[in-house]
This record gives C-alpha cells, sequence and structure tokens, in this order.
C-alpha cells in the first residue's frame, strides 16, 4: 500500500492557498481541510452573537461559546463544491464577505480560539492523507508533516485576485480597499502574539506572482509525489 503523507500549506492571505490544496486533495484522493473557513465561521458567529463589532471583541463571551460550535465541511446543494457549515447552516457565503474579512485576523489572534480550532485540525489530520491550508498549519497544527509549502505573491497581484473573485461572485468593492484589506491583515498575521505568520522550518516557498495556476498545481504535485516516493 502507498504511503499517505501529510502536506501543510501557509501564506499570505489571496494567494490560492485552497485552491491548490483542493487541487493536491482531488488529485492524490486526500482529503480537505480549510482552516482558514473555520476561523471565519467563529468570526461569523462572534459578528452575529454581537461578541465582535468596530468597538471591540468580548473574548471572554466568545471563549465561552466555542464548544458550542460545530464546524464541518460539506459539499453545497447547488454547485457541489467543498462548503462550510456551522451548527448544520451552510455559512459558505457568508463567510466570503469583506465584512467578515475584515475581523477574521482580530479573531484569529484571541489564544483560545486557535488552541481550540488547532485542536479540531490536528484530530482531523490523525490518520494522514489530508491537506490543510491556513497560516500556521506547518509551524503550529502539523509541524512534523511531509511537505511543507509556503505560498506568497505582491500584494498588488493578491489584491486583483480578490477583487476579481469579489465581482465574479456579485461583490463590487474598490481595489483600493481590497488592496488595503490585503495588506492590513498580513500586517496582523505577522505580528501577532500567537502563532504568527512565519515560514516553518523545511517548507517550500512557492511564489505565484507570474504563475498560472497550472504552473502551480504542476510544481506542488512534483514536491508531494517526491515526498510520497521517499517516505514509501
Amino acid at each position: 500500500m502507498t504511503a499517505r503523507i501529510t502536506i501543510a500549506i501557509d501564506g499570505h492571505s489571496s494567494t490560492g492557498k485552497s485552491t491548490l490544496a483542493r487541487q493536491l486533495a482531488k488529485e492524490l484522493q486526500y482529503i480537505y481541510v480549510d482552516s482558514g473557513a473555520m476561523y471565519r465561521c467563529v468570526t461569523l458567529f462572534a459578528l452575529k452573537e454581537n461578541f465582535l463589532s468596530d468597538a471591540g471583541c468580548d473574548e471572554v463571551r466568545l471563549v465561552e461559546a466555542l464548544p458550542k460550535l460545530k464546524i464541518s465541511f460539506n459539499k453545497g446543494d447547488e454547485d457541489g463544491k467543498n462548503h462550510a457549515f456551522l451548527n448544520g447552516e451552510d455559512v459558505e457565503q457568508e463567510i466570503r464577505s469583506m465584512y467578515v474579512s475584515g475581523f477574521v485576523s482580530k479573531v484569529a489572534a484571541i489564544p483560545q480560539v486557535r488552541r481550540h480550532l488547532v485542536a479540531l485540525q490536528q484530530e482531523m489530520g490523525l490518520q494522514k492523507g489530508v491537506v490543510m491550508d491556513g497560516r500556521d498549519i506547518g509551524t503550529v497544527v502539523f509541524p512534523d508533516a511531509e511537505l511543507k509549502i509556503f505560498m506568497t505573491a505582491d500584494a498588488e497581484v493578491r489584491a486583483q485576485r480578490r477583487y476579481e473573485e469579489l465581482k465574479q461572485a456579485g461583490k463590487d468593492y474598490p481595489l483600493k480597499e481590497v488592496l488595503a484589506n490585503v495588506i492590513m491583515r498580513d500586517q496582523e498575521d505577522s505580528n501577532r502574539a500567537d502563532s504568527p505568520l512565519i515560514i516553518a522550518e523545511g517548507a517550500k516557498v512557492l511564489d505565484n506572482s507570474n504563475l498560472t495556476p497550472e504552473e502551480q498545481f504542476s510544481i506542488a504535485l512534483g514536491w508531494a509525489l517526491d515526498e510520497i516516493t521517499r517516505v514509501n
């Protein structure tokens, strides 16, 4: 039987981590887990419960509510793609909004939230054969992953990609606003005290500023197949 490995994909926002992770999981027939969507689910919950606003976050009430949150991933009814579900409700569209995006890094900086979600993520990856993307997968969640990839790209390139993605979803935000959000998230992710965004030891850096999705996938799949061959 061919050995299965763990693939951890970290990197800056809007670098296409989820797209690449899905492609690798499909090609290798692995499980895909979108850790970023998990943080977005917690953020959406906090906003709806009025634990979170521009004025700040009621961390005590949010942390107390964490055990009650059920986050899962299933295929959506309309498109058949992987959707995030919060307490049984499909929230895939809501968690991708710019409004939620503006608060995610603040929620992700709360140590108790990170510890709770990291424990859930590690449980999901116990049997190997998993591809997970996020901000601290190779450094905290799976530090012993056989393949660690750190994705990056110029901020302007990432903002343009995010802008086009939002526009296709019918959300027409000014490009300047999208770029400001990308830069803000970079700063917050890299400077938070708990599990800041850094390149994991032994990670392969994939700068896709000038790569097509096909070129990017080819590079990453090559790395994955090399690791699978190595452990067999």
